[in-house]
C-alpha cells in the first residue's frame, strides 16, 4: 500500500507545489508508480505537471464535497507513471462547505483508502493555510514534508506549524510522522541563508533533509511550460536537487512529530 506524504506549510511561496510536482515526477521517471493529489485551490500542482485547468472534469472538490469516488477523479499526467487527482477553483469554497460535514477532517483519508494501494507513493500538495483542506491532508498522511524558504519571514509561524502537527498527531492521526524539513530557495552567497539553515536544524532536531533546493531559474521557468523541472531541464541544478531529494525521501522512514 502506498506511502501517503503531505507537503505542508501554512506560509505561501515556500516551494510546496514545486516540491510536490518535482518529487512526484522524479520518482515516476525512476519507475515508481505515483499519485499526486492537488488540494490547493490555486491548482499549481495540476498545471505544473502539464494538465490544463480547463481540461479537468471531476476534481478533488467533487470527491471531498459531493462524495464522488476518488477513482473517478484520477487522470494520467504527461509524465509516465504519474497520475493526478486535480484541483479546481471550486476548492476555494470547500473550507466553508466542509464545516457542517460529518467527519469533515477525514474526508480525504476515507477517499484515498480505495486507491492508495494502487501506488507506491501518494503526495498531497497542500494550500498555504492550516484550514480544513490542510487538516484533511495531514489526517490522511503517513508522513509530512515541510518546505521552508531560506529567508527570515519563513521562520515566522514555524512554531505554530510544529504545534499544529503535534496536535493533529494527538487528535486526528496518531501515526503521522515527519519525513523531513526541506530547505528551499537557498542562496549560498548570503549569510541569511546560512542563518535560516541553522535555525531550521535547531527546530527540527535532525529531521532536516541533507538535500537543499537552490534558487534556480529553471525551477521558476518550468511551470510556465507546463512541465516539472526534472523533465524541462534535467541537467539544471534545481532538477538535480529534486532527483536527489526523491532518493532521500524514499530512504527515510520518518520520525514521530515531537511533542510540544
Amino acid at each position: 500500500m502506498g506511502r501517503v506524504i503531505a507537503i505542508a506549510n501554512q506560509k505561501g511561496g515556500v516551494g510546496k507545489s514545486t516540491t510536490a510536482v518535482n518529487v512526484s515526477a522524479a520518482l515516476a521517471l525512476s519507475g515508481t508508480h505515483v499519485l499526486l493529489v492537488d488540494s490547493d485551490p490555486q491548482a499549481h500542482a495540476t498545471s505544473g505537471v502539464g494538465v490544463s485547468r480547463a481540461s479537468v472534469g471531476t476534481s478533488l472538490y467533487d470527491v471531498l464535497i459531493n462524495g464522488v469516488a476518488m477513482a473517478s477523479a484520477l487522470m494520467p499526467s504527461p509524465v509516465k507513471g504519474l497520475d493526478l487527482a486535480p484541483s479546481s477553483i471550486h476548492l476555494a469554497g470547500a473550507e466553508v462547505e466542509l464545516v457542517g460535514v460529518p467527519s469533515r477532517e477525514h474526508r480525504l483519508r476515507d477517499a484515498l483508502r480505495a486507491v492508495k494501494e494502487w501506488y507506491d507513493f501518494v503526495f498531497i500538495d497542500c494550500p498555504p493555510s492550516l484550514g480544513l483542506l490542510t487538516l484533511n491532508a495531514l489526517a490522511a498522511a503517513d508522513e509530512v514534508i515541510v518546505p521552508i524558504q531560506c529567508e527570515y519571514y519563513a521562520l515566522e509561524g514555524l512554531s505554530q506549524l510544529l504545534d499544529t502537527l503535534a496536535l493533529i498527531r494527538r487528535r486526528l492521526n496518531p501515526s503521522l510522522r515527519v519525513n523531513g524539513a526541506l530547505l528551499t530557495m537557498y542562496d549560498g552567497r548570503t549569510n541569511l541563508s546560512e542563518q535560516v539553515v541553522a535555525e531550521v536544524r535547531r527546530h527540527f532536531h535532525g529531521q532536516v533533509f541533507k538535500t537543499v533546493i537552490p534558487r534556480n531559474v529553471r525551477l521558476a521557468e518550468a511551470p510556465s511550460f507546463g512541465q516539472p523541472a526534472v523533465t524541462f531541464d534535467p541537467s539544471s541544478k534545481g532538477a538535480e536537487a529534486y532527483v536527489a531529494l526523491a532518493e532521500e525521501v524514499t530512504a527515510r522512514v520518518g520520525e514521530p512529530v515531537a511533542a510540544r
